[in-house]
């Protein structure tokens, strides 16, 4: 996410509601309860699944990950807010919280709501406890309402730093600074099960020589970094450190820039990365081919999971930098569905939703980055928040450990850009999912792919979570066109001695 920011002030942002009315919002106390947020609970640590791909939790329980981008929720909401937040996200079944403890914009300077800095006269060694205490309170109140959190211990650019605010606190000439900073975040949150860890932040992990006039090496190398810039050393610091002051080795993500030059291209050798991540980002245009992206990660040896940590934000512009043309508009929900699920089928172990006003927390004590049109809690009820879910629900509603990407699946063009379908289906071949993208888009399987002579179908809406069924198919090269209305559809089918529940409706244990 490169956030060249153009600022707006609220001011010419009529739309944008006072977020003061919060505090009186009964949604909030009803979510709080007579004594506060619940009490916190442990949940199952998150771990990698032993083929490679997917997550599960500790019990042996699917893992979906389904995460919002609330980078500045520690540091810009206020307990009530926080409390507001983490009820509606449980509610909308998202699983995981990205989030940053040294944040973005001026966080290190600019103090929390409670009027709390984290580091004292931003000295990396001397951490402000009450503010760390606070990020604990938070975390905890995620597990109370069975979230986990993804922790950045630190945004990028307190780091690497070709733009934004910094300063830089971690450098390659203090590399016991940045495990000491690490091990005392390991050591304050160790107790907390909920929490896997991200490095990264929005920053390559080192400047790429071959592309020195491709963004973001041209910022970098503009930054006055020099070519053979390799921030990689301080990131291996950092979790080092994280697993000294947890005690064990914990489940470590990287959070990169936006692009095709994801972990699993400039990390492919590092022992405490779990999970690889990209972010198909919202500066290339609709539909960029993040399927591309995770085909390619999930054909390396060994396996590990991947998933994009940040899609096109709903209702973020249309690649606003370096300036806005309003003519190009917005994402909008059909956007962030399509990216979500064309991921998830090419065999990603989840995705990250996001919003662009609630990642930033746009409301009027803030100015608003790159022309968000609403406020935060506005944006908390946009349709796409909503209907990722749909996404779980489906996935946990089959055998979830035997799926399986499988584009042959696709006799006919499976068609590019915004016409581009995707494929799964499990091992055994009971069942399959397609996800077509169009309304009065025609597609052709060869559905003599799965196990049964004869198969039943449904139109599975990933707007509504519903499915509607076809009734019985033959196993053969079949042609289908998606209902006119939409736009996009899932196409489901099951073999019927299965005896699954219909699709999305009933959570398979394996």
């Amino acid at each position: 996410m490169n956030r060249r920011t153009a600022l707006r002030t609220l001011a010419g942002a009529a739309s944008l509601a006072p977020l003061a009315m919060l505090a009186n919002d009964p949604s909030i106390a009803k979510s709080q309860g007579p004594d506060g947020p619940p009490p916190a609970s442990k949940l199952p640590r998150v771990r990698v699944h032993a083929d490679g791909h997917l997550l599960q939790l500790e019990d042996g329980r699917p893992f979906f990950w389904l995460g919002d981008t609330a980078w500045e929720l520690i540091h810009r909401a206020t307990r009530d807010e926080v409390s507001y937040f983490l009820a509606k996200r449980g509610r909308q079944g998202f699983t995981v919280i990205q989030t940053v403890v040294l944040a973005e914009f001026d966080g290190l300077n600019e103090p929390n709501p409670l009027g709390q800095r984290p580091l004292v006269d931003n000295d990396p060694l001397r951490p402000n406890e009450a503010y760390f205490d606070r990020v604990g309170e938070i975390v905890d109140e995620a597990a109370a309402r069975g979230l986990y959190v993804a922790l950045l211990p630190t945004w990028g650019d307190k780091l690497t730093a070709p733009w934004g605010t910094g300063p830089r606190l971690f450098r390659n000439d203090n590399l016991p600074v940045a495990r000491s900073y690490a091990r005392y975040l390991g050591e304050k949150l160790k107790d907390r099960t909920n929490v896997v860890w991200m490095l990264g932040g929005d920053r390559p992990a080192l400047v790429d020589n071959r592309k020195r006039s491709d963004w973001p090496n041209q910022q970098s190398l503009a930054s006055g970094f020099g070519p053979d810039q390799d921030w990689r050393p301080i990131w291996r610091e950092i979790a080092a450190g994280l697993a000294e002051g947890t005690g064990a080795t914990p489940i470590c993500l990287y959070h990169p820039q936006g692009g095709d030059w994801t972990t699993s291209q400039m990390l492919p050798d590092e022992p405490w990365l779990s999970i690889h991540g990209m972010q198909s980002g919202h500066g290339g245009g609709h539909d960029q081919p993040v399927w591309d992206f995770v085909t390619r990660d999930y054909a390396l040896s060994p396996a590990k999971p991947t998933l994009d940590l940040e899609p096109n934000y709903e209702d973020h512009p249309y690649n606003p930098w370096p300036r806005w043309d309003p003519a190009t508009g917005y994402f909008r929900d059909h956007d962030v569905r399509k990216q979500c699920w064309r991921s998830v089928l090419a065999g990603a172990c989840g995705v990250t939703y996001g919003h662009h006003a609630v990642w930033q927390l746009a409301g009027a004590r803030h100015e608003i980055i790159n022309h968000a049109d609403r406020d935060w809690r506005d944006a908390l009820n946009r349709p796409g928040g909503n209907q990722v879910r749909f996404i779980r629900d489906l996935l946990q509603s089959r055998p979830f450990f035997r799926r399986m990407p499988d584009q042959d699946l696709i006799a006919s063009d499976a068609g590019r850009g915004g016409d581009h379908i995707r494929a799964a289906r499990d091992w055994d071949g009971t069942y399959a999912f397609v996800y077509v993208p169009r309304n009065d888009q025609r597609v052709t399987l060869n559905l003599a792919r799965l196990n049964a002579p004869r198969l039943q179908g449904w139109w599975f809406d990933p707007r509504t979570g519903v499915g509607a069924l076809i009734g019985d198919i033959p196993a053969e090269r079949t042609e289908f066109v998606t209902p006119s209305y939409g736009p996009d559809w899932v196409l489901v089918f099951d073999d019927p001695a299965a005896g699954y529940a219909p699709p999305g409706l009933s959570a398979a244990v394996t």
